[in-house]
């Protein structure tokens, strides 16, 4: 399996190591085609007897910075018609998967890229990467089972600490709590996730697979289950005028003037 495309997912088998690539360039936003698309080729390398580990990386400057709210409605928006629904089923279907997977995260992972960078098993991270759960900056309720992930990787305080604020994590600092593995210079990101990846494939794959298995799991049930009460929490949120008020005041680049309705 080399240069197979899922829309804007490229899937390049180099020997025992996958390269799963997304094309969104500059930031990588996401939404349901794409999560579908990555799951997709996450679930062909699962019957690809010949791939052993994945690096998933991405093309631009931003790793993945979330959702691009900018393009939405203010009323009957993506999230509210239930289209969030179907893109959390997909991100199930991410954790779901059987091999281990190395994200090479070059820059910001913001929201549910954030969520996306913790479906990875380990995550190699430049100094110039960002780490943030900013959705109370947008006046809607955290997303992509990171009520879940995150505290489960680094956590509760410490979690708490970032839905909360809304704060910015570096590189540095997100492997000092255990957020991100590997720190590694922009020019070699991507070769350390690599060496990574082969370094577990060089393990007997089914014990590996099978050792990976006990290690997550219940995660993508605990995923799921996380993700129907972040969407219900989403929905009525999404609808509010903090909402509207905080898509504006990110887009500005200015704090948010919220009323609390």
């Amino acid at each position: 399996m080399t240069d197979v495309r899922y829309g804007d997912v490229t899937v390049n088998l180099d020997g025992h190591v996958a390269l799963v690539e997304f094309h969104r360039p500059p930031h990588n936003f996401f939404d349901d085609q794409l999560i579908r698309d990555l799951a997709g080729a996450f679930e062909a390398l699962d019957e690809e007897p010949q791939c052993r580990a994945l690096v998933l990386s991405s093309e631009g400057k931003s790793f993945c910075a979330g959702a691009d709210f900018n393009r939405r409605p203010a009323e009957g928006s993506e999230l509210a018609s239930g289209s969030t629904r179907g893109l959390y089923e997909h991100a199930v279907r991410l954790f779901a998967s059987k091999k281990p997977v190395v994200a090479a995260i070059q820059g910001a992972a913001v929201g549910g890229g954030l969520g996306l960078a913790l479906a990875a098993d380990f995550r190699v991270v430049s100094p110039e990467a960002r780490f943030a759960a900013n959705f109370v900056k947008l006046g809607i309720h955290p997303g992509f089972g990171l009520t879940y992930t995150l505290p489960r990787l680094i956590g509760p305080q410490r979690a708490s600490l970032m839905f909360y604020t809304g704060r910015r994590i570096s590189g540095e600092q997100a492997v000092e709590w255990g957020l991100a593995d590997v720190l590694a210079q922009p020019d070699r990101l991507r070769g350390v996730a690599t060496d990574l990846a082969r370094e577990i494939a060089e393990g007997a794959p089914l014990a590996v697979q099978s050792t990976r298995a006990t290690m997550r799991r219940g995660l993508a049930d605990a995923v799921r289950a996380q993700t129907d009460h972040e969407f219900a929490e989403q929905s009525w949120l999404i609808r509010t005028e903090d909402h509207k008020e905080g898509v504006r005041s990110v887009t500005e680049r200015r704090a948010g003037r919220f009323e609390g309705r």
